[in-house]
């Protein structure tokens, strides 16, 4: 049985992908053992303590260094026995010191078609605004994994998303969310934990 680990930095709703996913059945030799937030207002907490699933906040704001933090963040991972790692809208950038500790088991979600509009600076919203101002037609989400880069790691899985006319960043991000990330997401870790993905 995979253990996972899910980072979240806001509402959740790739969490509660997960959560339904495992319930359904579509993530099979898989459990979320853990869910760790950097915001403890963050509503993704109470989702998990909603499935039972432990639930914690650890934020940059309560250690006085931020290599104290990645600290604290990876020895809690480690200390959980965790497989996999799974960053669902978790906007803090994952540390070398993580990468390291779980190579080739940490994932990403991100709201576009990577290599477009990734990198610095580009999370939330701001994926979606650019999309838009470049006037791009066709968009989506692609799930990889994490390396010491920002959005460099071997791509899994992709899907692509109409832009339609009219679209504002709000709309195109929902969309994305409910034909794209809300899709891949859990297919990438129902294909981990039943050993599909190898990396060569």
């Amino acid at each position: 049985m995979l253990k996972v680990a899910v980072l979240v930095s806001g509402g959740g709703t790739n969490l509660q992908a997960i959560i339904d996913a495992v319930n359904d059945g579509k993530i099979t030799n898989a459990e979320i053992s853990l869910v760790i937030s950097n915001n403890k207002n963050a509503y993704a907490l109470e989702r998990a303590k909603n499935a039972g699933i432990s639930a914690m906040c650890i934020s940059p704001k309560e250690y006085e260094t931020r290599e104290n933090f990645h600290v604290a963040l990876t020895e809690t991972l480690k200390n959980a026995g965790v497989d996999l790692v799974v960053l669902a809208g978790y906007l803090v950038s994952i540390p070398e010191m993580l990468v390291k500790a779980f190579p080739n088991k940490i994932i990403n979600i991100h709201p576009s078609l990577i290599p477009s509009f990734c990198g610095v600076g580009y999370y939330g919203l701001k994926v979606h605004e650019a999309a838009l101002a470049r006037g791009v037609k066709v968009t989506g989400a692609t799930v990889h994994f994490v390396d010491c880069g920002m959005d460099t790691g071997p791509i899994i899985l992709q899907k692509a998303v109409e832009i339609e006319e009219g679209d504002t960043p709000e709309v195109l991000q929902r969309r994305v969310m409910e034909q794209a990330e809300w899709v891949i997401l859990p297919r990438a870790i129902d294909m981990i934990a039943n050993g599909k993905i190898t990396i060569k």
